[in-house]
């Protein structure tokens, strides 16, 4: 949810050094200090009196260093103290000092709606942030252009809200409807308290994990085949004959009968021949991260002394006796 009329972002903050933190990240992303303003109530106002001044300290770097470290960490913002009659001491930074304060003394120039109207807030929505600011929260708007939503997130990081909040939304349709139906009675000296719960906000990131590196080797190994072959053997046979006479002619010493033996040779050759692909290429997995914290909340502990009925009501109406 983003307050925006001419790309004006609006975040509002429980604690003013949240605020801070905010304004330093902004500051870090690239957002410059004509873009960004920061208001919030003076609480240690006192403590910077001088015979000169009273109430009324300087402004611009100055008095950068009465603020602390928190104020440091708006960069080369300069913080502005001042008092605005009924409301009392702030402190701002950016364009919505010059709107709120005249250079002269500290003196209010403007009502808080007028310096926000003039930055882009719709009046209406300018009205409910001067509520929130009444009641000593610390208010950060970011002129963001084109950079709307990147600058709510850092707000929204730091815990702002605003306007449009779902919070927001349910809280004052609540009101509305229990009002409506006469569910709500203000007793006489009512007075509000409220209750603050830290939540747990998980951030991703991609990181390197590590790298797969894919090459090929080429490895020696032996391999037998079997091949048939042929060869020739001479077979001898011998066969008996008959007995007759020969001559002495027919006796020839030396005599001889050659044949050729063959047999087959086998020779290897080598051919380099494609078995297998192998694609290499990346596939996104989910799973599911457990992450946690330590939180605090914020309860109500009801004590009384003496005689005294305390009844409780919630939203609905119903009333409980504590």
């Amino acid at each position: 949810m983003v307050a925006k009329a001419k790309t004006t972002v609006v975040g509002v903050f429980h604690d003013h050094e949240r605020a801070l933190q905010a304004v330093r990240d902004l500051r870090q992303a690239g957002f410059d200090e004509s873009q960004i303003s920061i208001l919030g109530r003076d609480h240690e106002a006192a403590t910077r009196k001088t015979s000169k001044t009273g109430d009324h300290a300087g402004t611009g770097a100055a008095v950068g260093a009465a603020a602390g470290a928190g104020v440091a960490a708006l960069g080369s913002l300069a913080m502005t103290f001042g008092v605005i009659p009924v409301i009392g001491p702030i402190l701002a930074a950016g364009p919505i000092a010059a709107a709120l304060l005249s250079a002269a003394g500290g003196a209010a120039a403007g009502g808080v709606v007028g310096a926000l109207a003039g930055l882009g807030v719709p009046e209406e929505d300018a009205k409910y942030y001067e509520t929130e600011f009444g009641s000593g929260r610390t208010i950060v708007t970011v002129h963001a252009g084109t950079r709307e939503q990147e600058a709510w997130t850092i707000l929204q990081r730091h815990g702002a809200y605003n306007k449009q909040s779902p919070e927001v939304a349910t809280r004052s349709t609540t009101t509305a409807t229990s009002a409506a139906q006469g569910r709500v009675s203000s007793a006489q000296g009512e007075q509000t308290m409220r209750l603050h719960e830290e939540e747990l906000h998980a951030q991703k990131q991609a990181v390197p994990a590590g790298e797969v590196r894919v090459r090929k080797e080429v490895v020696t190994e032996n391999k037998t085949i079997e091949v048939p072959v042929t060869k020739e053997e001479v077979v001898i046979e011998r066969h008996a004959v008959g007995r007759h006479a020969a001559s002495s002619s027919d006796i020839r010493p030396g005599e001889e009968i050659r044949i050729p033996v063959k047999e087959e040779q086998v020779h290897v050759t080598k051919e380099a021949v494609v078995k297998e692909e192998v694609n290499v290429g990346k596939r996104q997995v989910q799973s599911t991260e457990k992450v946690g914290g330590t939180v605090r909340k914020e309860q109500v502990r009801v004590e009384s002394e003496g005689k005294v009925d305390v009844s409780e009501q919630d939203t609905t109406g119903k009333r409980r006796k504590s």
